[in-house]
């Protein structure tokens, strides 16, 4: 279980509920850079490119369920090598185990609000993006039902 709604100081959950989000899956890595303000994705996926508003967190581990969101702020793309928002630790951590591309795009977003009822995992998880409404985050109790509520 993930306390940070327990928290005093978490923001609070006040995005526009038509606000369009993207659902993306993290491992422990990634949502460690993902509290730290930024989320990498290699430029040839279509999430760089997507328009929308607010990133959400499907945690495959350790609770297998999407329990975060947070307004994007910008988008830098960064060349492997050269300066940006990620270290040389943060490819090899985030970026190598999966591709050998060379240019990412680089979420900046404000802090991460923990979601009231975490969407929790009944199938198979997130792959790939999801994109949906605040509402339809806040609405899922699944991530089954929240694909049912998707659009793409």
């Amino acid at each position: 279980m993930d306390l940070d709604q327990f928290a005093a100081d978490a923001p609070p959950d006040d995005a526009p509920g038509d606000a369009r989000v993207c659902v993306v899956a993290t491992q422990p890595d990634t949502f460690d850079r993902c509290r730290a303000g930024f989320y990498p994705a290699p430029r040839s996926y279509d999430r760089t490119r997507a328009n929308f508003s607010y990133m959400a967190f499907y945690r495959t581990a350790p609770v297998s369920a999407i329990t975060h969101y947070a307004r994007v702020t910008d988008r830098t793309e960064q060349v492997r090598g050269e300066p940006g928002p990620m270290a040389d630790a943060d490819w090899e951590a985030l970026i190598d185990p999966f591709t050998e591309e060379r240019v990412v795009v680089v979420f900046g977003f404000d802090e991460l609000v923990p979601l009231d009822h975490p969407v929790q995992n009944d199938d198979h998880g997130v792959r790939g993006a999801l994109y949906c409404t605040v509402d339809d985050l806040r609405a899922a109790d699944t991530v089954s039902a929240l694909t049912r509520r998707a659009d793409g």
